[in-house]
């Protein structure tokens, strides 16, 4: 397989397999699933509820969570000093600090775990969009087939909690944006169908909008849209191309929205109804008031949520100048409300049974692109020496050593797992964390097997490739 993919490649590969997966039949499980590999550890499942918190863009472990040598900036300075542009600060664990402006956070982490080895994937020049693609669904990509979502996987074999509430949700990406077509790529349930893809809520305060008939439309007329819109199914791709069972998926995915309009539990879309003081706590933005609507449908009986900061190119965590001032900003919108969404979880009961997992696709470092023994294409123009203050922060791609968060759901507490160097290149040097890792271990959590898979194109797709993934049992309690 190719290595060196541009965008237009990726976008051409990518829609020919979801031309593929449209003429997909059943996918069906495989005989091979009748033999089951037994993994030590392997329980009934210690979670029902997975949060992922995605921080879209590439979040440098030495900036969050994994500080190292503070150096503050000077004119004139080298740029191979500079290991962290933030002071490092104590958390509730004796001995771990992180990094300044997340010290809420660091007050919860003697409820979760914090893993500092994970090794993004060599894809050769590093483009955020295939590396997302790569993390959520666990497949480099092009595929010859549309490789499920994280969530659709989770959806698919364990099914919506409550019937109403859809099963997968995602709340705050957009995709009326640059690399827009490309984040959709990932974005869905592919070959098990579109009842098990995403219910998409871009904006959170505009959470109640998604779940409800637009304003003056009375029930006559909703009805009536939908059978229109039944009708140019038929005529779509879809129903040109796709197999009975996309179609069938298809439609039961419109009922399920549909029941929604209908229920009670739509309230829970409607953040306007949060004592004012809550909301509040929650109100940094986009990405705070998703912790605030992932903490309401969770308590509702969701089964899969993605709450992220938004990817959008040279935004948020994708700091290509100006690194440190950018993730000041970021670090104000994302501390407190993750802190908040423990603290609610653990107060109402539901943390227990709740997995939250923070990630992000590839950490940042000032001076190396990509890894130290397979470094690739430069994108930054990072002087040796900083003139500039705009050149002072993290802003090339690096992808050998990482931070991932996980609270709740059967994960031990108060633990640290991995180590990076202290010293550039800040690498993973001890128990390197790959993707398969992750994934396995959260579905090891919902009691989903290693070994689940379908049979695709006459051949087992797994939910991680060759389903030879292996969960991080030191994590669990």
């Amino acid at each position: 397989m190719r290595s060196h993919w541009n965008r237009r490649e990726f976008l051409q590969r990518t829609s020919a397999a979801t031309l593929a997966a449209l003429a997909a039949g059943v996918p069906t499980a495989s005989l091979l699933s009748g033999c089951k590999r037994t993994v030590p550890g392997q329980t009934s499942g210690t979670a029902d509820t997975v949060i992922l918190l995605w921080m879209a863009g590439g979040m440098a472990h030495t900036e969050t969570f994994d500080p190292k040598r503070y150096t503050p900036f000077e004119k004139g300075m080298e740029g191979n000093r500079v290991l962290s542009t933030f002071r490092s600060v104590p958390t509730v664990l004796n001995g771990i600090h992180f990094s300044e402006g997340l010290q809420s956070i660091g007050n919860v982490m003697d409820r979760g775990a914090l893993i500092r080895s994970y090794v993004a994937a060599d894809l050769g020049h590093i483009l955020h969009s295939r590396h997302q693609y790569h993390w959520h669904t666990c497949y480099e990509p092009p595929q010859t087939v549309v490789a499920p979502h994280l969530g659709s996987w989770i959806a698919k074999e364990l099914g919506p909690k409550n019937p109403v509430i859809p099963a997968f949700i995602d709340i705050g990406q957009r995709f009326d944006i640059n690399e827009g077509e490309e984040l959709k790529a990932f974005h869905t349930a592919g070959f098990l169908g579109n009842e098990f893809g995403p219910f998409f809520i871009p904006d959170p305060s505009q959470g109640l909008e998604s779940v409800r008939p637009p304003v003056g439309m009375d029930a006559r007329r909703f009805e009536r849209r939908n059978q229109l819109y039944n009708e140019l199914i038929k005529n779509s791709p879809m129903g040109e191309f796709g197999s009975d069972y996309q179609k069938e998926s298809l439609r039961r995915s419109m009922e399920q929205a549909y029941m929604l309009l209908n229920s009670p539990e739509a309230k829970a879309f409607d953040l306007s109804t949060e004592p004012q003081a809550i909301y509040e706590r929650y109100n940094t933005g986009r990405f705070g008031l998703g912790c605030l609507l992932a903490r309401r449908l969770t308590e509702q009986g969701a089964r899969f949520i993605s709450v992220t900061t938004g990817y959008e190119p040279f935004k948020g965590w994708d700091t290509h100048e100006n690194g440190h001032t950018r993730l000041e900003d970021m670090k104000c919108q994302i501390d407190g409300p993750i802190a908040q969404l423990i603290l609610d979880l653990e107060k109402s009961g539901h943390l227990d049974r709740t997995l939250i997992v923070l990630a992000s696709e590839f950490s940042r470092d000032m001076m190396v692109e990509g890894r130290p023994d397979a470094k690739v294409q430069e994108q930054v123009s990072q002087p040796d020496v900083l003139a500039d203050e705009k050149f002072y922060g993290m802003h090339r791609h690096f992808t050998d050593g990482c931070s991932i968060l996980m609270f709740g759901g059967g994960i031990k507490k108060g633990v640290v797992y991995g180590k990076t160097a202290d010293e550039r290149p800040c690498k993973t040097i001890e128990n390197p964390v790959r993707i398969d890792g992750i994934h396995q271990t959260i579905y090891h959590a919902l009691g989903i097997a290693p070994d689940t898979q379908y049979e695709i194109e006459k051949r087992p797709f797994y939910t991680t490739p060759d389903g030879k993934g292996k969960p991080i049992l030191e994590l669990f309690a």
